[in-house]
């Protein structure tokens, strides 16, 4: 098996469980919130797709598909590159008006698909790139920044997740 068949089928995981975990929300189930200083479901799955689309755009040096495709109009916010959720405040997390579930599987699938694609044009020597990220020590290849999307990605599902058992308790899985 090749490194990246390995990587998209760990990509590919995340849609399928997004699936499990958006189907059937009511709106004010996306946007609960356990306490006001907690991320709900709908802003969950945004921000993990958005961090996603964002480096991994940065990594391939392409637009990013939230201001390509223009899918910030379908979740009626600018058209902000930086626009993701890092470091959003109480007040801006509260503030945020989830689409509904297909809107942000539309996005998570859209986004995981370029994501997968571009691992075809991804040489082992491009793995071994390291990042002008001095910052971080030891300074990250790009194979390392690809697991830590991937890595991202599969918690903020969890923690979605988790908040979807708070709503309807552990038997939402049988859906």
């Amino acid at each position: 098996m090749e490194w990246y068949e390995l990587m998209a089928d760990g990509y590919n995981r995340i849609p399928e469980y997004l699936e499990k975990v958006l189907k059937g929300l009511t709106q004010e189930e996306l946007d609960w919130q356990p306490r006001p200083d907690c991320n709900s479901i709908g802003w969950l799955v945004w921000h993990l797709t958005r961090q996603q689309d964002a480096q991994v755009s940065a990594l391939l040096g392409e637009e990013q598909l939230w201001i390509k495709e223009k899918w910030h109009s379908r979740f009626n916010r600018p058209a902000d590159p930086k626009d993701m959720g890092f470091g959003d405040s109480p007040e801006q997390v509260k503030a945020f008006q989830s689409p509904d579930s297909q809107t942000l599987l539309e996005y998570n699938r859209a986004v995981v698909h370029r994501t997968q694609q571009s691992f075809f044009n991804i040489s082992k020597e491009d793995l071994d790139r390291e990042l002008n990220e001095p910052w971080f020590q030891p300074t990250p290849t790009m194979g390392v920044r690809l697991v830590s999307i991937l890595d991202d990605s599969v918690k903020h599902a969890g923690q979605a997740a988790y908040l979807r058992g708070l709503i309807q308790g552990k038997g939402w899985q049988k859906y």
